[in-house]
């Protein structure tokens, strides 16, 4: 179980080239993003003020156009890295051949999303490319029912199994994120999980999100075994400030 205190990585979900506000998963209901960070729902301006205004320097970008299937925002990745943020980034990765400029070496990690990897026989590729240590598997749910691409080819329907088979392959930084509890701040239901991964995966990075709404729920969750946690909306209405950040951090 890790010793320290969770890494706070914070949400950027984007569409349409505008920074959005996510709430339970429901993407097409998605509005432009109001902040107290920022007063605009530009993704890069959103993203320095997390850096300028909170320390956070690694956000998580949710590329909800290429998730749909849409092309990718290119521009918006290089924009961030070359303004030295280290971002994760989802762009609806669903083999090898969707990664594009993703697999150069750069300081972006990139998450295979579970409901868009075209099963387990996709991953030994993209690793193969862009290596483990660059690689987050993103276990989506939703109400704690994985959330499958179709055609998808995994043996079992159960989160723990498919967790484990990720693990197994070579993924060795996980995330378990419930997409019907974002934007909710009514805790993250995984917590069980979690904790299930961390005995059988002593060595994995294990992050959490969705619905975290308090410096308290992101202690208990790093006691819990999570290294890094998810955090979107709590950092816009101020739940969640500089002064609460500082006294998470060792």
């Amino acid at each position: 179980m890790p010793s320290r205190p969770p890494r706070v990585i914070p949400v950027l979900d984007v569409k349409g080239g505008r920074a959005v506000h996510a709430v339970g998963g429901l993407r097409s209901h998605y509005g432009d993003l109001r902040s107290l960070l920022h007063p605009s729902s530009d993704p890069i301006s959103i993203a320095l003020a997390y850096r300028d205004a909170l320390g956070l320097d690694e956000p998580y970008l949710a590329d909800l156009d290429a998730i749909a299937g849409g092309p990718p925002s290119l521009s918006l990745y290089n924009r961030l890295i070359d303004h030295g943020l280290r971002p994760w980034i989802d762009a609806g990765i669903r083999s090898s051949d969707d990664l594009g400029p993703l697999a150069d070496p750069t300081s972006a990690t990139v998450v295979l999303g579970l409901e868009t990897l075209r099963g387990p026989r996709a991953i030994p590729p993209i690793l193969d490319r862009v290596g483990p240590g660059r690689c987050v598997f993103s276990l989506d749910l939703f109400e704690g029912v994985p959330r499958f691409a179709p055609g998808d080819g995994w043996p079992s329907r159960d989160p723990a199994d498919v967790a484990l088979l990720a693990a197994n392959l070579g993924l060795r930084r996980l995330l378990l994120l419930d997409l019907a509890r974002v934007g909710r701040g009514r805790g993250v239901g995984t917590e069980g999980l979690l904790a299930w991964l961390r005995d059988r995966l002593p060595d994995a990075e294990l992050a959490i999100g969705g619905g975290i709404s308090s410096i308290e729920d992101a202690a208990r969750l790093g006691a819990a075994g999570a290294s890094a946690v998810l955090i979107g909306s709590a950092l816009h209405d101020g739940r969640i400030d500089a002064r609460a950040l500082a006294a998470l951090r060792p």
